[in-house]
């Protein structure tokens, strides 16, 4: 009797839901497929295969552009199995027509993920390295365009010779890679790529991207007569390696151009860091020392050289740290003495006439101001770079702690430690000097070791005189001497000079 009230309580219950209008409401369960886009339901369908079987069809588009022969659903939607009483299906068509503009179809192929490296700014702040994904339907495409890239800060034909084992051994003076390799981290991973991330078909599109960082064309310039490869660089605020980088065909920076040559002045921002080890082996000049002593009957500005100098020569072996084709670092692992210098021997007069006072207004110039360092490996120039002045000369591989000396003699304005920007201008300077020489000309040593100042503010120094020891402080990478020369104040309405011009 239950039994029969039962079944006629749930036919009552049928006859008032289809007397209502639920005329999609099955009476047994069945299997059907709910789609879901970003999370929202879009309805149900009989068949996931045929959703996908069309969306492949309709796309000829994507696949002639990409040259592909798949496309596939997009990667915000989800397809699920559903068991329900609901007959209310809907059209792999209209399913389409509601998702093919509001989420990207998604094709096969890589996508490459480059991490980002921490940096030090100019304040000697730590700045988090930016990671980027990069999409390619062939991972040939990126393969190539990073030994494209490469090959931009690595001679061709050095990089052939360190990848073939062919480079020859150094037998008395050059050099010989001993390591290459990509500092950022960098994974390579076969996955669906949703068509409206910028996809890169040819290699060298993305060798652009990955040396410049953008795809725009580069500015150009047309060569005037008498323009150096030097000058056009300089002046356009790129250094002549970025000048080199966007301009291949050219070999060195020695290069002729021709009026009327159409040139690349691009300012290079590699998406990642190219490191090259070398080991170098050259001859260098030591210095000699200037010996003065003082004769009383002679008067202030008598000056006699009664033993001439003579430069003596080192062998030198250094392992030089390239950082994408420019050098960070130089570490000398051996020094041969060929040649001891012979010291140069003054007499000056110590005689004061009733006329004479100050320090004298005489200007040094080129040939009379005296090397800073005990070495005279340059490891970066004065000159634009990456988009900023470098207003010194780095000068490395004499050593930690080696003598840092006075470039010309004069009175010592500034000798501390100092983070940050100095009076709105360079960099963290760490431990450093500013000597002014009384003639309108400063110089200034940066980056010396701690507690390695040997002078103060308000003492006279000779040039020649040691003023303190080369270290690595502040913004520095490596043990190395920023030295610059200045016409006035530095970064206080001063002027910086390439102190390179003075020797």
């Amino acid at each position: 009797m239950f039994k029969k009230k039962r079944i006629m309580y749930f036919s009552l219950l049928l006859i008032v839901l289809l007397a209502s209008g639920f005329t999609n409401i099955s009476t047994k369960p069945h299997t059907l497929y709910r789609v879901y886009l970003k999370g929202e339901s879009l309805g149900l369908i009989n068949s996931k295969e045929e959703l996908e079987k069309y969306i492949d069809k309709k796309q000829e588009e994507i696949k002639k552009k990409y040259n592909v022969e798949k496309v596939y659903v997009p990667a915000e939607l989800d397809v699920t199995k559903e068991t329900t009483f609901d007959n209310n299906v809907k059209s792999v068509k209209k399913i389409y027509e509601e998702i093919k503009d509001k989420s990207p179809f998604t094709i096969n192929g890589y996508i490459i993920k480059i991490k980002g490296l921490e940096t030090t700014s100019q304040e000697g702040k730590k700045i988090k390295g930016k990671s980027q994904n990069i999409y390619v339907i062939n991972k040939k495409t990126f393969t190539n365009a990073i030994e494209s890239t490469v090959k931009s800060f690595i001679p061709e034909e050095e990089y052939n010779s360190y990848e073939n084992n062919t480079q020859k051994e150094i037998e008395d003076v050059g050099k010989i890679i001993e390591n290459i390799y990509i500092k950022n981290k960098i994974t390579i991973k076969k996955d669906l790529i949703p068509v409206d991330k910028k996809i890169y078909l040819e290699e060298e599109d993305l060798s652009k991207y990955l040396l410049f960082g953008t795809e725009e064309d580069q500015a150009k310039y047309t060569v005037q007569v008498g323009d150096t490869i030097e000058d056009v660089a300089f002046n356009n605020k790129i250094s002549t390696q970025e000048f080199l980088i966007a301009n291949p065909e050219l070999q060195d920076e020695n290069s002729l151009l021709s009026p009327g040559q159409e040139v690349t002045l691009g300012i290079i921002k590699p998406q990642f860091s190219v490191i090259e080890q070398e080991q170098v082996i050259f001859r260098e000049e030591k210095n000699y020392t200037t010996e003065t002593r003082y004769d009383n009957d002679k008067y202030v500005g008598y000056n006699e050289v009664i033993q001439a100098g003579v430069k003596g020569e080192n062998k030198v072996t250094q392992i030089v740290l390239k950082v994408n084709g420019e050098v960070t670092n130089r570490t000398t692992t051996n020094t041969e003495v060929l040649k001891e210098p012979v010291n140069e021997i003054i007499v000056k007069g110590g005689k004061q006439s009733a006329y004479a006072g100050g320090y004298g207004s005489a200007i040094a110039t080129k040939g009379q101001w005296g090397w800073p360092a005990t070495c005279s490996s340059v490891s970066s120039p004065f000159g634009w770079r990456w988009g900023y002045l470098h207003d010194g000369t780095d000068i490395a591989g004499c050593g930690y702690g080696s003598n840092i000396f006075a470039a010309q003699a004069g009175t010592v304005e500034v000798s501390m430690k100092k983070t940050g920007y100095y009076a709105g201008g360079y960099g963290d300077n760490g431990e450093y000097i500013v000597i002014n020489h009384h003639n309108g000309y400063y110089s200034l040593y940066a980056h010396l070791c701690p507690g390695c100042r040997a002078v103060k503010p308000g003492d006279y120094v000779e040039k020649g005189q040691v003023i303190g020891g080369m270290g690595m402080t502040g913004a520095a990478t490596g043990v190395h001497l920023h030295f610059a020369i200045w016409n006035g104040f530095p970064y206080r309405g001063g002027t910086a000079l390439n102190a390179m011009a003075f020797y």
